[in-house]
């Protein structure tokens, strides 16, 4: 049986990026000498965008004939995944998003087994995918069907199958989906190139055919890939196959790498709007005055005409309308504001209406960012310190869920409206781990976030992670109790970073217990594995007295405050070479 969206042995065009990738697909299934077929398998091209961000999908599953539902189990498998895969956020891996949905998808098969027969094998399948993203193959594998490739004149096996083979020939899977109530997928990747052929089959296929006469038929029907799999399902029925039969082939004739030109052309498709003045109408949005003004972007207050509701439009500066990485920056940032949906963060407005220029539009939030409200409340208490910390926790735990660094913490970032609510703000420099599988034309040279924020292992040429937003936390926090930073000024070199030394809070503001002291310390640590692992771990300890925190250990002066221990003993230093030079004197 199969299942598919649009194509069936045809050659099919992807309208993606300017050069798109171009695919042939060929499909054939039978149920061979059995009653009934518990074979399932199907593609599914989606339309763009996002054949561009997600790519496209190919899967074949076999029903476990030995459970009770197999044919069910093998149906759900293919067209859970078919559709789920692009449902997951488009910031996510192929890996984490395709094993998100294979683990819930298991769960689910092996609850529904158990309670629809008191067999243990009740909704089971072998399921084996493949997602094609950015001229790169990533591969799926649970059971004992099999995906091969053909690639310069050879067929190689790229999963392994998952039975146990006993005397007499008989054999018995030892993973499938359903079967318990975790499973272990196999994964890999691998580029693709144009003629690269790839060929699922069922094991009643492989199991009774040569690799020479699969190379041979593809090859006898390359301008008929359906030919070609009714081919192959035939000579493994011929060969005394008692199983059901199923052959799907993928050709890649274009694996969609992209163009320079192209993409940068695409990128331009808006040109960058012209300077706003109160009163214009801009698709549909009243001016009313500019709200943010800097080198790289302007942000203005307008109505929606045909709303009446206030919002924000962000758009570029002019002075970057020849690079190519800003203007990818501007657009991931709008991509990110849509993707992430928490309270806590300033949310992107999906608007239906055709724009003209290059903008987005945001909600649009009345109040004042943390660093006015730090100027207004410069000895806060630590209730109001929590409450603030804990809402910006909230909005970098929804970014964290879907895989997505924000890189430029800091105050100015970060809006108070009139109700107190805490949002973030401003996705420019964020790291999207989806979008790394995405060839692009576009590299992010040199630090993209702020110094005084910004991590010491992007000094040291590592990439960052969510711990690296948490030190941008931990800073925030530091300079909301004391006004001050945490390492001072002057970070800003390689060597700097990895001779950093923590200044104690209780040095800026003694009113602040140790406990507290030393739980920001952890969190802004120079060294990211000696962080929090997790952001509720640092909140924790910001309300409750950390037992390891509350030890009697008299803390070194280097550390209490390093600029006076260097002091002493730059004075020490000098009255020894006082007393020295005294001595040779007399």
């Amino acid at each position: 049986m199969r299942y598919d969206d649009r194509m069936v042995g045809r050659t099919h065009w992807i309208q993606s990026l300017p050069q798109p990738p171009r695919v042939s697909i060929g499909q054939y299934s039978t149920t061979g000498r059995k009653e009934a077929n518990d074979d399932f398998y199907g593609v599914l091209i989606p339309e763009e965008p996002l054949v561009g961000n997600k790519g496209c999908a190919a899967a074949i599953a076999d029903g476990m004939s030995g459970s009770a539902q197999g044919r069910i189990a093998s149906e759900t498998c293919i067209k859970t995944f078919l559709t789920d895969y692009f449902s997951t956020p488009e910031s996510w891996t192929v890996k984490t998003s395709v094993g998100q949905v294979l683990r819930a998808l298991n769960r689910w098969l092996h609850g529904q087994g158990l309670a629809l027969t008191a067999s243990e094998y009740g909704m089971v399948s072998t399921f084996t995918g493949l997602v094609l993203k950015s001229a790169m193959a990533h591969i799926f594998h649970v059971g004992d069907c099999r995906l091969s490739r053909i690639s310069g004149g050879s067929l190689e096996p790229l999963t392994q199958d998952h039975h146990l083979r006993f005397a007499g020939g008989r054999t018995y899977l030892c993973r499938a989906m359903g079967a318990d109530v975790d499973v272990e997928v196999d994964y890999r990747s691998l580029p693709v190139l144009a003629g690269d052929v790839f060929i699922f089959t069922t094991d009643g296929v492989h199991e009774y055919i040569r690799d020479r006469d699969i190379l041979r038929l593809v090859e006898e029907n390359a301008d008929d890939l359906d030919a070609a799999a009714r081919a192959i399902v035939a000579v493994a029925y011929e060969g005394g196959s008692p199983d059901n039969l199923t052959c799907q082939i993928v050709r890649i004739d274009r694996p969609g790498e992209d163009d320079a030109n192209a993409h940068f052309q695409k990128l331009q498709e808006r040109p960058f709007p012209p300077p706003l003045e109160p009163g214009m109408i801009l698709d549909g949005y009243r001016i009313l005055r500019e709200l943010h003004a800097s080198k790289r972007t302007q942000i203005y207050l307008a109505v929606d005409v045909e709303t009446e509701e206030r919002v924000a439009l962000k758009t570029p500066s002019p002075n970057f309308q020849d690079d190519p990485s800003y203007i990818e920056m501007f657009s991931n940032e709008e991509w990110v504001g849509r993707w992430i949906d928490s309270p806590h963060v300033l949310k992107v407005r999906d608007s239906q209406r055709r724009r003209q220029f290059l903008y987005y539009v945001t909600e649009y939030v009345e109040g004042q960012s943390l660093r006015q409200w730090m100027h207004d409340h410069p000895r806060p208490s630590l209730p109001e310190v929590r409450v603030i910390a804990e809402q910006i926790a909230v909005g970098l735990r929804a970014f964290h869920r879907k895989e997505v660094i924000h890189q430029d913490l800091k105050p100015e970032n970060i809006l108070i409206d009139r109700f107190g609510t805490v949002k973030i703000i401003d996705f420019g420099s964020t790291r999207i781990a989806g979008l790394e599988e995405v060839a692009s034309v576009t590299e992010n040279h040199g630090l993209l976030g702020t110094i005084d924020y910004t991590a010491p292992e992007y000094l040291l040429g590592v990439v960052g992670s969510r711990r690296s937003d948490l030190f941008a936390l931990g800073v925030i926090v530091y300079e909301m109790v004391t006004g001050k930073l945490p390492y001072g000024k002057g970070f800003a070199t390689k060597r700097a970073a990895e001779t950093l030394t923590y200044v104690s809070a209780r040095h800026h503001n003694p009113d602040i217990p140790i406990w507290v002291d030393k739980a920001i310390a952890k969190a802004v640590h120079r060294e990211p594995v000696r962080r929090y692992e997790a952001l509720s771990e640092f909140l924790y300890d910001l309300s409750h007295p950390n037992p390891k925190f509350l030890e009697t250990r008299p803390t070194p002066l280097i550390e209490r405050n390093p600029v006076a221990f260097w002091r002493w003993v730059s004075t020490l230093l000098f009255i020894i070479t006082l007393l020295l030079l005294y001595d040779v004197a007399t």
